[in-house]
């Protein structure tokens, strides 16, 4: 496995994005756009993009607060609610147009961890250059936003989320039948950011694992 550092311009600023990828990466790699929990893009973040490049996979992680990173759930709270969406999908789009510059690469799927599924959902129904999607319980924009969803979307949650709650969840799949949208949602029995194995309190290996992959396995077969 080999790492880099994109910089690149957005309408907010200049930022830039961790790269894992396999030692043979080349034009015709999969690309996987990781998208940060609200903490920033930490070393958690980075670990997952390792491991999508021990699977073989291009891994992007942009930094959708340029630089800033937390371990306080407060200042976490704050950044997250300071960043427009619009902001954040600027910076998904000039992510992957600086990897597809830099690398060559043309096929990217997407994913994200709570304010990261957030914005993987948001940019699925939104972005053109995205061909699969895999959100961890992130928010679910507005059925107008939804009915565009129109690549294979994986949404994973936890039954006992208390932010996004199985009602919100379902939000979903009732967008799905009503618009035939190519998506499913993949419920556990745990908690939000179930994920998270640097966080004890609510990591669930069990869920996790078998998450992951699903995850692997959809990217595999649509990218």
């Amino acid at each position: 496995m080999k790492t880099d550092t994109l910089s690149f311009d957005t309408a907010n600023g200049t930022t830039t994005a961790y790269v894992a990828m396999p030692d043979d990466a080349n034009a015709d790699s999969k690309a996987i756009v990781l998208i940060h929990e609200w903490w920033g893009l930490n070393d958690h973040v980075r670990d997952i993009a390792g491991r999508y490049a021990e699977a073989g996979f291009v891994a992007i992680a942009p930094d959708l607060y340029r630089g800033q990173v937390t371990t306080d759930s407060q200042e976490a709270s704050r950044l997250m609610h300071n960043m427009a969406i619009e902001d954040g999908l600027d910076t998904i789009k000039n992510a992957i147009a600086k990897a597809k510059d830099v690398y060559g690469i043309s096929s990217f799927g997407i994913t994200g961890y709570c304010m990261g599924g957030t914005f993987a959902l948001r940019a699925a129904c939104d972005l053109e250059e995205i061909s699969a999607a895999v959100p961890f319980y992130g928010d679910i924009p507005d059925e107008e936003i939804l009915k565009r969803l129109s690549v294979p979307t994986i949404f994973i949650a936890g039954q006992r989320d208390g932010w996004i709650t199985p009602a919100k969840v379902a939000e979903i799949e009732t967008a799905a039948d009503k618009y035939d949208l190519p998506a499913q949602v993949v419920s556990y029995d745990a908690d939000h950011a179930f994920f998270n194995n640097t966080r004890p309190e609510v990591y669930d290996a069990e869920a996790a694992q078998d998450a992951w992959k699903r995850a692997v396995s959809l990217f595999n077969e649509k990218l």
